[in-house]
């Protein structure tokens, strides 16, 4: 079996924030990419490692059970010395990465740019379009530097057109693309559907395939090129059944929630516990017979308002009250196993720490240890998927801020011990946020 992982030998430059473009390149150097995090130290890129430098431990106590907890969360709720880099939101991606600091908005930034793009295969970024034009960093102008270069772009709704400079988060491309109003429930309006990020997590999977592409295509031609990779139109896809239904037949589809177009049941039930619940869904008269003999043939599901997949379906209200008025006597993984066993698709909602003692992905092995300065030992989740002939794990810890500036500085990217002191004296490197950053 090969011990070098497939992408070995290939450098990315990383300029991501938040989700999708950090998530792209988590997936490139889990398979062997050197990703080089480029990083300023004069301001936070939002919602990436947090949303401030220097968070107090106050702040984090006062975030707690509110909406700021996702990037006010660190490890033993203490913010610690360098919060920036304990930010649970920052640590799920961030592994098997390096990073640098550099400012490439100041006119020495955008030089150190040029040389570290000069020894790289791949640039990666999913900024706002007009960032990177104020950068100089557009494939234009480092195609000049670098003519094989692959160059990665994912912004929000694409590089021209009205929208093109709309800044934009995952939730807001799932409501351009309607995803909101389809999985929203029909008794409420769609901002009841919290925020989900499943474009933000399509697009990371999306633009790491389009680099493989990319990658081959230079194999064959020698020559590099822009990827163009807009996020709400690489989501829209996903929707297809829908468009096409209001394309061929002029239907919009209404709210679905936890509904199903034609299964019923199909939900989320109660079980016994707080907050514990298990989802079920029939689609066939066969499971609605193996549904029925675990609830034990009770005399409402002889009602003829039930007797045919139909009739289940219009009376949808009725069906579920009555199976969550059985569901909630259940302990729910018994009740998984008895619906199994008798054909019936269930299983139970799980939460994240029932994730990590789930039995199945323990026995598998999915959960990984990493062991970083600034978090300790965490168990994290692993690899999204495997191959046969290419052993592969988590290798290296969430990396620090400017953890790898001597490494890619001096070694990648040539710099005399003077440059380097000259680049740390005016701001550019260094393993922190400059003083006044928020």
């Amino acid at each position: 079996m090969s011990k070098k992982l497939p992408l070995e030998g290939i450098r990315v430059v990383d300029v991501t924030l938040v989700w999708a473009g950090p998530h792209c390149t988590q997936l490139l150097a889990e398979w062997g990419a050197e990703v080089i995090r480029v990083e300023p130290r004069s301001r936070m890129q939002p919602s990436t490692r947090g949303t401030a430098a220097h968070i107090t431990q106050a702040q984090v106590d006062r975030a707690k059970g509110t909406g700021s907890a996702l990037f006010m969360s660190f490890p033993d709720n203490e913010a610690g010395e360098r919060p920036y880099n304990r930010s649970p939101a920052f640590n799920s991606h961030a592994r098997n990465k390096r990073s640098m600091t550099l400012d490439i908005m100041t006119p020495e930034g955008q030089e150190m740019f040029r040389r570290l793009i000069a020894e790289s295969d791949v640039f990666v970024e999913n900024n706002v379009p007009e960032t990177i034009e104020r950068a100089n960093a557009t494939y234009e102008e480092l195609s000049k530097v670098n003519p094989k270069l692959i160059m990665l772009r994912m912004p929000g709704y694409g590089l021209d057109g009205p929208y093109k400079n709309y800044r934009t988060f995952g939730t807001h491309m799932e409501g351009m693309a309607g995803h909101h109003h389809i999985r929203s429930y029909p008794d409420l309006d769609p901002s009841m559907t919290g925020d989900s990020f499943t474009g933000d997590a399509a697009a990371g999977v999306q633009g790491a395939f389009a680099v493989m592409l990319a990658l081959r295509q230079r194999k064959r031609t020698g020559k590099g090129q822009q990827i163009e990779m807009a996020l709400a139109e690489g989501f829209i896809p996903y929707m297809g059944e829908f468009m096409m239904d209001y394309s061929m037949n002029g239907r919009i589809t209404e709210p679905q929630g936890n509904r199903h177009r034609s299964h019923a049941p199909h939900n989320v039930y109660p079980c016994q516990g707080e907050d514990r619940w298990i989802v079920i869904d029939v689609g066939t008269p066969e499971e609605w017979s193996g549904l029925t003999e675990v609830m034990g043939d009770p005399d409402w599901a002889s009602d003829p308002m039930f007797g045919d997949p139909v009739s289940r379906w219009q009376n949808q209200k009725e069906l579920d009250s009555h199976i969550t008025a059985w569901t909630r006597t259940q302990e729910r993984y018994d009740l998984f196993h008895r619906l199994q066993n008798a054909g019936v698709p269930a299983g139970p909602v799980q939460n994240e720490a029932d994730a990590y003692n789930c039995i199945h992905l323990n026995e598998r092995g999915f959960f990984e240890e990493l062991t970083s300065p600034d978090t300790g030992t965490r168990s994290y989740p692993g690899l999204i998927f495997g191959m046969s002939k290419t052993p592969n794990h988590l290798r290296r810890h969430p990396v620090a801020l400017g953890e790898d500036n001597e490494y890619v500085y001096k070694e990648v990217m040539g710099l005399s011990d003077d440059e380097y002191t000259e680049l740390e004296n005016k701001g550019h490197i260094g393993t922190d946020y400059a003083p006044g950053v928020p």
